[in-house]
């Protein structure tokens, strides 16, 4: 299998754990009085994510094709269960979690994966109709809008950006038309103005982002805080352990802004490792989807690969000002079980599409639909 894949992949978790644990040692002795509290439970989904990344590694990853209508349907039940009030967790104003007993799971997180199957079985049984728009794009569409309008329910607007953004990428790379697919975004604009004007958070937000400095203290809090943590960083940092901005300052330090406190305490180097290994993720996912034996292995590879490059890319963008702030957890890096557990499922594809390419290449053939 791609060892390179997978050396980049627990780099950035090992990494993600010691800055977990410096982000929220202080926080966590404060709330639970245990300073291990988070860096803990992080360990044990780490543990649970690897096994479970492992187990997918070795399944042939065209079970999934077949698979991927029931898990569609149950990732549905999921959404729907969420926002049962009797069932789903609220927190910080946004109901997104089932609890079943000491274990929380997050069906968002999830959903992003279980779409990118859907569409990889969908271009790979409609590759000859994928040009035309009623018969070929508009029911892979309504599929992903359900999930994106349950999503969105929760609210959870970030995600579902992400899901549009890979869903766009995965259908050009699929075949789909140029003009169909502008069109479409076009349409999109007014409606997610629509969501972003008609939320009094959403609208905040957006009045933070184009002014931050203007509201420091209340609205503008976390992303002016996040450039105070990135610009005390420097070339190389504060040190490992001794950053300020951690303490209470910089709100969601060890999930949503992590990477603000690697700028603050390994500086510009710190961040610049970071990108470089999530762009050495990206380059490998690509070559592994190209290499695959049949179509659904293509188009797997890329949804996976797009997925967590993408997200990564907008996490690094909201801490760095350059998007609106939005609940998007950094893959590997950040805080957080679901998350975390379904990078490592979707690494685990990958590593199942590249094992494929290599155990055909030593049975002397190329398999089947090599074009």
């Amino acid at each position: 299998m791609d060892h390179m894949l997978l050396f980049v992949t627990l780099t950035l978790a090992l990494m993600g754990l010691v800055m977990v644990f410096s982000a929220s040692a202080i926080v966590a002795g404060n709330r639970f009085q245990d300073p291990e509290f988070f860096l803990k439970r992080q360990i044990a989904w780490l543990g649970f994510g690897v096994l479970l990344m492992h187990l997918t590694s070795r399944i042939d990853y065209q079970l999934w094709k077949k698979l991927s209508i029931p898990i569609l349907i149950a990732m549905t039940v999921l959404l729907v269960m969420v926002l049962v009030p009797s069932l789903g967790v609220a927190a910080k104003g946004a109901r997104r979690w089932l609890r079943w007993g000491p274990i929380s799971i997050q069906p968002a997180e999830m959903v992003k994966l279980v779409a990118v199957i859907y569409l990889a079985a969908y271009l790979t049984r409609k590759s000859d109709k994928v040009t035309l728009f009623r018969g070929g794009l508009l029911p892979a569409l309504i599929v992903v809008g359900v999930l994106s309008g349950l999503v969105l329910l929760e609210p959870d607007l970030g995600t579902v950006v992400v899901m549009g953004l890979v869903t766009v990428s995965l259908l050009f790379l699929g075949g789909a038309r140029i003009t169909h697919l502008l069109g479409l975004s076009l349409c999109a604009i007014p409606a997610v103005l629509i969501l972003v004007l008609g939320s009094s958070y959403r609208r905040q937000r957006l009045m933070t982002f184009l002014a931050p400095w203007k509201d420091a203290t209340d609205a503008g809090f976390q992303i002016t805080q996040s450039f105070l943590a990135f610009g005390s960083g420097g070339p190389f940092g504060v040190g490992l352990g001794e950053g300020k901005q951690k303490l209470f300052f910089l709100p969601e330090a060890h999930t949503d802004f992590v990477l603000a406190l690697v700028g603050e305490e390994l500086g510009l180097a710190g961040t610049a490792s970071v990108i470089v290994l999530f762009a050495l993720f990206v380059w490998r996912g690509f070559q592994i989807a190209s290499r695959a034996r049949v179509p659904f292995g293509k188009y797997l590879g890329l949804g996976i690969t797009l997925l967590i490059g993408v997200q990564a890319l907008v996490n690094a963008s909201v801490v760095t000002g350059l998007l609106p702030t939005k609940g998007l957890t950094l893959p590997f890096v950040s805080y957080g079980g679901s998350s975390l557990v379904v990078s490592f499922v979707g690494v685990g594809m990958l590593l199942s599409i590249s094992r494929d390419r290599h155990g055909g290449a030593s049975k002397g053939g190329r398999g089947e639909s090599d074009h």
